[in-house]
C-alpha cells in the first residue's frame, strides 16, 4: 500500500532523512523506532505533504499513485489519514463542526462520539484546554471520521497516563482491526499503517507485522517488531548504528 524508495528530505537547508527505503502491505501495521531527533516524524509529515519538507531524491508510492504532485488534502482524499503526536489547538472551531466537515456529513458526531467517550467535548474548541489524553482520542475521533484507508500515527501513547495508553491502545486496536462502529455506518475490515513509537509501549495493544529502527535520518535495520524492541532496550540505538557502520 505504501512504499517509500530511495528518499532523501531536506528542511530548511538540512537533510534529515537520506536514502531511506520503506513499505507497508495492505492490511498490515508496520512499526517505526527511534530516538528523539531521528527523523520519524519528518517521515510521516512527507508522506502526508507538509509544506517545508522538501523530496531531494526518491519516490513515496501509495496504491501505486507517485504522491510528490497531491497536496495534503488530495493525500487524505486518496485515504492517508495522520494522528500527530502534539496537534495544534484550534480556537473558534468547534469538535462537532470539524467531525461534520471531515466525514462530509456521512456520520453523526454524537453517535461516533459517545464510542470514544467524547460527547462532553463535542462542542468546545478542538483541543483547548483538553488533556494529553482527552487530546489523543479526539485525535482518534477525527480519524475515525475521516475512515482513512491508511493510517499514521505518530506516538500515540505520548504525553498520556498508564490508564489512557490502555484505552487509546485498544482504540486503536479497534480501529484497524474493524474500525469503530457506529449506527448505520460500515467500515471496511484490514486497514493499514505505520505507527511511530519511541517506548513500544504501543505493541501491547496492536499486532505489528514488521518493524523499522531509524536512526541519524536512516533506516538502520527492519525486522520482527518484538525482538527490535528487545534489542533496543538491551543494547540501545547506538548499537544499531555500530551495526550499521560495520556493515
Amino acid at each position: 500500500m505504501l512504499k517509500i524508495e530511495k528518499l532523501t528530505v531536506e528542511v530548511a537547508g538540512k537533510v534529515l532523512l537520506r536514502d531511506l527505503d520503506l513499505e507497508v502491505k495492505k492490511g498490515h501495521t508496520n512499526i517505526l523506532f527511534g530516538p528523539n531527533g531521528a527523523g520519524k516524524s519528518a517521515l510521516m509529515r512527507t508522506i502526508m505533504g507538509f509544506s517545508g519538507y522538501k523530496v531531494i531524491s526518491g519516490r513515496i508510492l501509495f496504491n501505486g499513485e507517485e504522491l510528490a504532485e497531491l497536496s495534503v488534502d488530495e493525500r487524505a482524499k486518496r485515504g492517508i489519514g495522520i494522528m500527530m503526536q502534539r496537534p495544534p489547538d484550534i480556537s473558534g472551531v468547534r469538535l462537532r463542526e470539524l467531525i461534520k466537515a471531515t466525514s462530509r456529513g456521512r456520520i453523526e458526531p454524537e453517535a461516533l462520539a459517545k464510542t470514544l467517550d467524547l460527547k462532553p467535548f463535542l462542542d468546545r474548541d478542538v483541543n483547548v484546554g483538553f488533556s494529553g489524553g482527552e487530546i489523543k482520542r479526539s485525535e482518534l475521533l477525527q480519524l475515525a471520521a475521516q475512515d482513512p484507508a491508511f493510517f499514521l500515527l505518530d506516538e500515540p501513547e505520548s504525553g498520556v497516563d498508564l490508564v489512557s495508553i490502555g484505552q487509546i491502545g485498544k482504540l486503536i486496536r479497534k480501529m484497524l482491526s474493524a474500525g469503530i462502529k457506529c449506527p448505520g455506518e460500515r467500515y471496511e475490515k484490514g486497514k493499514s499503517a505505520l505507527i511511530i513509537t519511541h517506548t513500544g509501549q504501543i505493541l501491547d495493544y496492536v499486532r505489528a507485522d514488521r518493524g523499522y529502527i531509524l536512526c541519524e535520518g536512516r533506516i538502520m535495520c527492519s525486522g520482527n517488531p518484538l525482538e527490535l524492541l528487545d534489542e533496543i532496550k538491551s543494547r540501545g540505538y547506538e548499537e544499531c548504528i555500530r551495526c550499521k557502520l560495520k556493515s
